[in-house]
């Protein structure tokens, strides 16, 4: 039966030569062949969709589709049980949680030294500022070094700079200076890091688990940026034992935040995956800057999704910085309230994460992305509206809960959408975008000051739900998107692959 298996290769194409074969040994055939043609197709199916996929870029897509998975798939936490995920996820917290305290002890520091509101504003720009001059430049970096040994390097680097400002302050040395020049490093370095952070995800978990391990990621940021906070307000307070021009506080706080930055730095030493990039020719960084500009611009479906991400930052945001404004003229609110204000807009984040990473396998992506989009819009609208505190502790909430699964979702979406070969330049524009946020929020508070806080912000709401709906018609594109990724046009390459070359030989 062997030898006639053998012989029946000299079948005509397209003969069913399988069929004289024992059951076993056609199943184990068919398994074997599509396989191979499958990855041999790779290329023909990336080139259909007028992307090229190099040799290393199919080994890539090929380890992350292979990535491990949970046994309950779709399951909440189903990214958590992947071990570099894990790993990568407890060094995101760590980051995350360290920049959220830095924010209130920073800010704490630099309104008791100077009293200036204006000198605050100096200091957060510092650090804002490095994302518009050098994420594209991180972005390039991340597609031709190792991902991993940024990461290890931008947050070891983070460690040993904030060691430095905690001795300055515990010496009493402190000046405002200090605080710009600090602000510009660590603002420098989490631009050049974070494209990084951002493309290793889907190579470590895969195109299925992106969905799960964005909303997860997404769900740590809420985290921190709930209890972050609060935690460096409750131990300024501690140690300075209710003495306001203490810095003794905020140098220890400085101290706890140099520890999550090294803890950091080394979770993500012990990550397998490196990261590295792909086996391709390589230009000059400015030549690679403007390749990744070229490729988004030619990609109708990125090019779209950007342009959304832009619209519900530039107009979404707003309320989310003036929401102490807003307390304080049109609700009449104390700081208690504007506490309950924030903490319910971060409870809705926190919650709308951990249901999306419930929902990988959901369909209809794009039309979701839009739906929540313009939820956004409505309850940033109707709060704009509101003098209750109550009702706007709700409409914070639900605000909340909005923005994050349409930010937890388009993140995703953009990953997804591009090659393994451009996702940390493309992510670089995402960064762009945040750093580009001030262009938003600055007009809506000038209306803010001209009009009343009420006004600017339903104006900001109208201009979020207008552009996303304007976006949704001009591009048809994101109203297609399904599940976010198409398994169907690899099997499609395969099937077309088979048709083309002759069977592979039966093993023996």
């Amino acid at each position: 039966m062997g030898r006639d298996c053998r012989a029946s290769r000299m079948a005509p194409p397209g003969s069913d030569w399988l069929g004289a074969c024992p059951q076993p040994w056609r199943e184990s055939t068919r398994n074997a062949v599509l396989h191979r043609r499958a990855w041999r197709s790779l290329s023909l199916c990336a080139i259909s969709s007028g992307r090229l996929m190099t040799g290393s870029s199919v080994r890539q897509y090929r380890d992350s589709r292979d990535a491990p998975r949970s046994r309950t798939a779709g399951g909440m936490f189903e990214s958590l049980t992947i071990r570099d995920y894990r790993l990568l996820w407890m060094a995101n917290l760590s980051a995350t949680f360290a920049m959220q305290m830095s924010v209130v002890a920073r800010g704490w520091l630099v309104y008791a030294m100077t009293g200036s509101a204006v000198k605050l504003a100096w200091v957060m720009i510092a650090f804002l500022a490095p994302t518009v001059v050098f994420s594209l430049i991180g972005g390039a970096l991340a597609d031709r070094v190792a991902k991993k040994a940024i990461m290890v390097l931008a947050q070891g680097l983070n460690c040993i700079s904030t060691v430095l400002l905690a001795l300055i302050i515990l010496s009493s040395n402190i000046e405002f200076w200090h605080f710009i020049a600090f602000g510009l490093f660590n603002g420098t370095v989490l631009a050049l890091a974070m494209p990084s952070r951002q493309a290793i995800i889907p190579e470590i978990v895969g195109e299925r688990g992106i969905f799960n391990a964005m909303a997860l990621s997404a769900a740590s940021m809420n985290l921190s940026r709930v209890l972050g906070p609060a935690a460096a307000g409750v131990i300024i307070a501690i140690v300075a034992g209710g003495d306001t021009g203490s810095v003794f506080g905020v140098g220890i706080v400085f101290c706890i935040i140099a520890v999550l930055y090294g803890t950091a730095s080394i979770s993500t030493l012990f990550l397998h995956h490196a990261g590295n990039p792909s086996d391709r020719v390589r230009g000059g960084m400015a030549s690679e800057v403007g390749d990744g500009l070229r490729y988004i611009l030619a990609d109708a479906q990125l090019r779209a999704l950007i342009m959304v991400a832009f619209a519900t930052l530039m107009f979404g945001m707003p309320m989310q910085f003036l929401m102490p404004a807003f307390n304080a003229d049109a609700l009449g609110g104390g700081p208690d309230a504007l506490g309950w204000l924030m903490g319910a807009m971060g409870v809705g984040a926190i919650t709308g994460s951990l249901l999306l990473a419930r929902m990988g396998e959901a369909r209809r992506k794009g039309r979701l992305m839009i739906g929540f989009s313009l939820t956004w819009a409505l309850a940033s609208g109707l709060f704009a509206l509101t003098t209750d505190i109550a009702t706007a502790i709700v409409l914070s909430g639900l605000t909340g809960f909005a923005s994050s699964m349409f930010m937890s979702l388009i993140m995703s979406l953009i990953q997804i959408s591009a090659s393994s070969e451009m996702r940390g330049r493309v992510m670089s524009v995402t960064m762009l975008i945040w750093g580009l946020m001030p262009l938003g929020v600055l007009p809506i508070s000038f209306l803010a000051e001209a009009a009343d806080i009420g006004t600017a912000l339903l104006v900001s709401a109208l201009a979020l739900a207008l552009l996303t709906l304007l976006i949704a018609v001009a591009f048809p594109v994101i109203r297609r998107i399904d599940r976010g990724y198409d398994h169907d046009a690899v099997e499609s390459a395969a099937a077309h692959a088979a048709s083309r070359e002759p069977a592979s030989k039966p093993p023996e």
